[in-house]
């Protein structure tokens, strides 16, 4: 047993919600009948762990010991999920060992999945495993090579990425002078190439994506099908302002943790769009599950999130989407923990007007029955209707304009002034118009007597709720911001009537 330190520890970290818990990996070798013991609430995959990294160690040429080893990864009261352990506690054996000099894990914190020959895997979570790392002082961090430009994006940090264990352990004594892992590195994920001058016709459509991506509106969008709904929809992000770097490091957070990024890749520098299928679970959409992710919502933040066939979707799932609507963040609560994931996101719903989805078209007849239509329709209830800011019909694009080899206006001029417009609004209260509070509002959307009567004939002939009228004071100021106008007038107010539908 000569060289044994029989006690040696590493730091690692487990991911809650889109944040990182330092995790003290504890090994200890005793005398006894040989055996590998993992304690500390680890789920199936930290089992696994064992063989992970007996195979590990006797691949890459080290020695496994024949004694009692045992594992522990403390805070014991926290539940330890994913192979992200393998790495330490591969390192915490050969320091326990002898193997590996214990004074050399002092001040680093290592996270990593090892394969059978000793190679180290991608690991979701790298930004949120950095972020928590120096919250708590640390100033080395070792993770896979695929995950190391996610990490390097954290500033104040030195990131290493050994390929193998056996290059950690090399590091580790002073045997192997790798470099840091360079931000730059990290190639960005690939943004689709779609632009809003592909739009043919729907004037009144672009206008209304113009004013959502102006002030992070909630739009809906009603028509046949073929009337161009899901490509007004896909080309909404390319008119949003780009991500400021707070942002973007929110949402590489989020993605990252929830494993959606792809191996290498670093920041995520564009707004998310996400469109998932209706057959979609709570869940998947919100959050959750038995080892709780972030759902479509949360993978929207700062981004839209496109729901197609809206009234397709579950009725439980569609209004679980009102509280993130509201608050901009969801909370899963579950017995041991709450987590917290940010949804700050533009709605789009498209949907058609009945089942066979030709009601009002001009070319082809609905073969829907009133009672058929009004079900479906029902599908989406007023609650939720009520958060849209923007209710559009999109009507099927005419055979002048569909053939027209003349292009629409340009995202980039689109986004322009979209640009200035939030601009605007930053520069007056810091957020979009559709974040203002209530008290808010009185500051930053003063009527004039012709605006003000204007809306109390709005709100009694179109039925408006509080929500929605204070819904539409936002969309006003809006309008007001895209036409570089300080003050609100008839004419900013009467186009945001426009887009509301009659509720009662």
């Amino acid at each position: 047993m000569s060289g044994y330190v029989m006690l040696a520890r590493v730091t690692s970290a487990a991911i809650q919600g889109i944040t990182a818990l330092v995790v003290q990996v504890e090994v200890d070798i005793a005398n006894g009948f040989p055996g590998f013991h993992l304690v500390g609430l680890p789920d199936a995959a930290v089992q696994e762990a064992r063989e992970r990294v007996r195979s590990a160690l006797k691949n890459s040429g080290f020695s496994f010991p024949q004694q009692r080893i045992t594992v522990n990864l403390a805070p014991a009261d926290i539940r330890k999920e994913g192979p992200a352990f393998d790495l330490p506690i591969a390192l915490g054996i050969l320091a326990a060992s002898g193997q590996l000099p214990p004074e050399s894990l002092g001040d680093v914190l290592v996270c990593g999945e090892l394969s059978l020959d000793g190679g180290v895997r991608h690991v979701a979570g790298g930004i949120a495993i950095a972020l928590g790392a120096r919250a708590q002082g640390y100033r080395r961090v070792f993770l896979p090579p695929a995950t190391g430009p996610q990490a390097a994006i954290v500033s104040e940090l030195a990131v290493y990425a050994p390929a193998s264990l056996a290059e950690a352990a090399a590091l580790l004594r002073g045997d192997l002078a790798l470099p840091q892992v360079d931000p730059g590195e990290g190639v960005p994920p690939p943004m689709p190439q779609v632009d809003l001058a592909e739009i043919k016709g729907q004037a009144h459509a672009r206008r209304a994506l113009e004013i959502a991506a102006a002030g992070g509106h909630n739009l809906s969008l009603m028509g046949p099908p073929g009337s161009g709904k899901t490509m007004l929809a896909q080309r909404l992000p390319t008119i949003l302002p780009a991500l400021s770097s707070a942002e973007a490091l929110e949402v590489t957070q989020v993605h990252s943790v929830a494993g959606v990024i792809p191996p290498g890749c670093g920041l995520v520098r564009h707004r998310p769009f996400r469109s998932p299928h209706h057959s979609v679970s709570d869940a998947g959409l919100i959050g959750g599950g038995s080892v709780p992710r972030p759902g479509e919502v949360s993978l929207a933040h700062c981004g839209v999130l496109f729901l197609d066939e809206a009234p397709e979707f579950r009725r439980s799932a569609l209004e679980a989407l009102r509280a993130p609507l509201e608050d901009g963040q969801v909370t899963i609560a579950r017995a041991q923990a709450s987590l917290t994931y940010p949804a700050r996101f533009s709605l789009v719903l498209a949907w058609n007007p009945c089942p066979c989805g030709f009601f009002g078209d001009l070319v082809r007849q609905c073969s829907c029955s009133p009672g058929a239509r009004a079900r479906y329709l029902s599908r989406l209830s007023g609650p939720l209707l009520d958060r849209i800011d923007l209710h559009l019909e999109v009507p099927r694009v005419g055979e002048p304009e569909l053939l027209s080899s003349t292009p629409g206006e340009a995202s980039a001029v689109v986004g322009e002034r979209v640009k200035r417009a939030r601009a605007r609004a930053e520069t007056r209260q810091g957020k979009p118009n559709a974040s203002l509070m209530v008290a808010e509002l009185r500051r930053h959307c003063l009527l004039g007597p012709g605006p003000e009567s204007l809306l109390r004939e709005a709100v009694r002939v179109l039925g408006l709720t509080a929500r929605g009228c204070h819904r539409l004071l936002k969309l006003a100021r809006t309008i007001a911001d895209l036409a570089s106008e300080e003050h609100l007038g008839e004419a900013h107010l009467a186009e945001a009537i426009t887009y509301r539908p009659r509720l009662g």
